[in-house]
């Protein structure tokens, strides 16, 4: 009772503390349970260049160094919580100008931005190598709770509690009204305001009072204006971070407000200095809190944390020898889409994983935009089965040298034809009637191509389905969210006639180009009446780096670990990879895509396939590549000419792998390029034990040494799959040389053959 009483004093008697205890009990859950790209060394970079910056101008400004350095404190632990960057120095600036902007851009007596957000957007317009990644929180209800919890007292405490409720509010009211207008069902605004990115916004940085409005009807004002401005942001522009955006556009208004709506401002409650006693005196003068000391000592651990983090260093190898892969295949009802992107720009290819009668088949996809011929190709199968080739997850194995061999062990080293006139006349009547124009009509391939666009989505239902388009009952709803966002309709059919005149017994992907500022998939058409989950395999082809979803967690798959050698069998490695899939579908509660293969497409290592060429990439869609020229061959044809190196250097490639249905998945998946090129694949290690002879009393310690982490492999497997340690264990034994071989149960053998010892007396 005792403790809580103090700690209960303590968060009572400043604001600040709660923020404090609320940011820095969520750093860690972020970094340990929901997986933040952001280590160690850029939180130590960031506190510390906060904390230095606060104490160079509490220095020049004569304020107290502790009450500084709470706020400081607070604006290095939201750095961490929402800026992205592979590059410290960025993480260092950034908290710089949190800090410093606090004393340079003021107004009123007041900061002008909210220092986090000032410094975040700031970056944000300058540097392609900073981002933001909302979707990592998640929307667990646990988590959302608790940052409700903790910044309503927070926010209490300091007397702004109507600003976030006004905000909230207000945002909800939006999201609720065009879900309705859109006919939208009510979990997808639910899955909206359950993010931890959003309740983290509202508690924590929209609150702060040094930036809001002093006067209530300022402050509720101020809140519904940044809440239209995120909506716009985030609905009509289509662009990801709309509050952030939409606060940063909005601060300059506080100082009009405050002229508008004149109040007493808000206040920090004060440190009495007789309260605070000076700590003894260090050694050769000057105390553990003075400003230059602490300048000195903060300077100092950003050197050296920037130092060890900075040094060169051997690169960890991924080697090994690459003997097999869990492709697309390992699953049903599985879809391919590949997704090149840069700007507004976006290549979409459509695999199809269409079983059956051919005449069945049936296309019906959302676009955002109208397509003309031209920007509609039909691509070739093999090259989206080639990037899932090259993307898979893999098995590499590796063999134990003999022990007796005493050497120092090296370092590894890293290694158209247009459609009939009169069909077309009468087919455009009977759309008319219903209210569904068809924009564009063309033969592409062996596929009929229609572009639509609908007044109303029962119409254009009864339009398909007299037209002989297999669509699912119940998809008016969903249609008609897509027509009031003014969204067209890509409607594809086979083209009997012309697949028979082109010879393919396959049905090849289409493709289309097309200029959107909307970075997304749509998903909730197929799901409607869908039997059961779905897989969806997501390649994107981008020049930044790496690909996110903003609405949904993008979760990396656990890699890098051994497992036992029997799993080299095709058909142990399928079933083991599946099992491990499952179990992390169910540890995320099937709310989270999946990061399978992350790489710079120049290279790879171990490689599961070759890397894609610069003509296969040019063919994907990939349009800032050159495609090589193909010199004529001595018959007059062309010559296909390989790319140098394999692949192209300037193309990041994204493996992402969701299990969907409408449960889980209640809205489309929305996509963001990041700057981050760290590589990362799916990478399961078989190490097989030496199997000749051993004349030798290293051999004993090699033995138990094995017996050790082959015991380690089973407990891996069994946690990343769900199988029985016993069953593993019993496949295991059966794969190692009989000398190595594990006694049964109970047995007083050692783990080196029972022989051996007869003959050491």
């Amino acid at each position: 009772m005792a403790v809580a009483r103090a700690a209960w004093a303590w968060l009572s008697r400043d604001p600040r503390h709660g923020q404090l205890a609320t940011l820095g009990t969520l750093l860690p859950y972020g970094l340990w349970r929901l997986g933040f790209d952001i280590g160690i060394a850029q939180v130590v970079v960031t506190i510390g260049a906060a904390l230095a910056t606060q104490a160079f101008f509490d220095r020049h400004t004569g304020r107290p160094l502790v009450s500084g350095a709470k706020s400081a404190l607070i604006s290095a632990l939201s750095l961490c919580l929402l800026l992205r960057t592979d590059m410290l120095a960025l993480a260092g600036v950034a908290a710089a100008l949190a800090v410093s902007s606090k004393f340079l851009l003021r107004a009123g007596g007041k900061h002008l931005f909210n220092p986090t957000n000032g410094a975040i957007v700031a970056l944000l317009l300058v540097s392609d190598d900073v981002w933001v990644s909302p979707g990592q929180w998640g929307t667990q209800p646990t988590l959302a709770f608790f940052l409700a919890s903790a910044g309503l007292l927070v926010v209490t405490r300091a007397t702004t509690a109507d600003v976030t409720v006004a905000f909230m509010g207000s945002y909800a009211l939006l999201l609720v009204t065009r879900s309705v207008w859109l006919g939208e069902p009510f979990s997808i605004p639910l899955h909206r305001l359950e993010s931890g990115a959003f309740l983290l916004f509202s508690f924590f940085m929209i609150s702060d009072p040094k930036t809001t409005p002093n006067a209530r009807g300022g402050r509720v004002i101020f809140a519904a204006v940044v809440a239209s401005a995120a909506a716009y942001v985030q609905f009509k522009l289509f662009r990801t971070n709309g509050l952030l955006w939409a606060l940063a556009a909005a601060s300059p208004l506080v100082p009009l407000l405050d002229r508008v709506f004149p109040a007493i401002p808000y206040r920090w409650p004060r440190i009495d200095r007789s309260m605070v006693r000076p700590l003894a005196p260090l050694p050769g003068g000057g105390s553990m809190l003075s400003p230059s000391s602490l300048t000195r000592h903060v300077t100092s651990l950003i050197v050296v944390c920037a130092t060890a983090v900075l040094s060169p260093v051997a690169s960890e190898a991924f080697c090994g020898f690459y003997v097999g892969r869990a492709d697309a295949t390992l699953f049903n009802k599985a879809s391919q889409v590949v997704l090149v992107r840069d700007g507004d720009r976006t290549v979409l290819t459509m695999g199809s994983d269409f079983r059956g009668d051919v005449k069945e088949f049936a296309l019906v996809v959302p676009v955002p935009t109208s397509i003309t011929r031209e920007q509609i190709h039909i691509g070739d199968r093999a090259l989206v089965e080639r990037l899932d080739a090259f993307t898979a997850p893999r098995l590499v194995e590796y063999f134990d040298e003999d022990p007796c061999l005493v050497r120092e062990e090296a370092r590894r080293a890293p290694m158209a034809v247009p459609a009939i006139a009169d069909e077309r006349l009468a087919r455009g009547d009977r759309a008319k009637s219903l209210g569904v124009t068809i924009e564009a009509s063309y033969t592409v391939g062996e596929y009929d191509i229609l572009i639509l666009s609908a007044e109303q989505s029962g119409g254009l239902e009864a339009w398909l389905r007299e037209s002989g388009y297999r669509i699912p009952v119940g998809a008016s709803r969903v249609l008609d969210s897509y027509i009031k966002q003014r969204m067209r309709f890509f409607v594809a059919k086979v083209n009997l006639k012309e697949q028979a005149k082109l010879g393919f017994a396959h049905l090849r992907p289409i493709q289309v180009a097309y200029e959107s500022p909307k970075f997304m998939l749509p998903i909730r058409l197929g799901m409607v009446n869908a039997d059961g989950a779905q897989e969806l395999f997501i390649y994107t082809l981008t020049r930044k780096g790496r690909v996110e979803t903003t609405n949904y967690r993008t979760v990396t798959l656990q890699t890098d670990v051994e497992i036992p050698t029997f799993v080299k069998d095709p058909r142990e490695f399928a079933r083991m990879y599946r099992a491990l899939f499952d179990m992390q579908v169910e540890r995320e509660k099937m709310s989270a895509v999946f990061q399978e293969y992350a790489w710079d497409m120049a290279w790879c290592d171990p490689c599961a396939a070759d890397p894609l060429s610069a003509d296969e990439l040019a063919r994907l869609g990939v349009f800032w590549v050159d495609r090589p020229r193909e010199p004529p061959s001595p018959g007059g044809f062309r010559r296909r000419v390989p790319a140098l190196g394999g692949g192209a250097q300037d193309v990041f490639v994204t493996r992402l792998h969701v299990r969907y249905d409408q449960a889980h998945f209640p809205e489309d998946l929305v996509f963001q390029e990041t700057g981050d090129r760290t590589n990362f694949q799916g990478r399961y290690v078989l190490r097989h034990a030496w199997s000749g002879p051993t004349r030798c009393a290293e051999a004993a310690s090699y033995g138990i040494a094995l017996r050790e982490r082959r015991e380690r492999e089973a407990q891996t497997l069994a946690t990343l799959t769900g199988w029985r340690i016993e069953d593993i264990r019993a496949k295991m034994q059966a794969s190692l040389p009989p000398e190595w071989r594990v006694p049964a149960a109970g047995s007083s053998d050692a783990v080196e053959p029972w022989w051996r010892r007869v003959w050491r007396r």
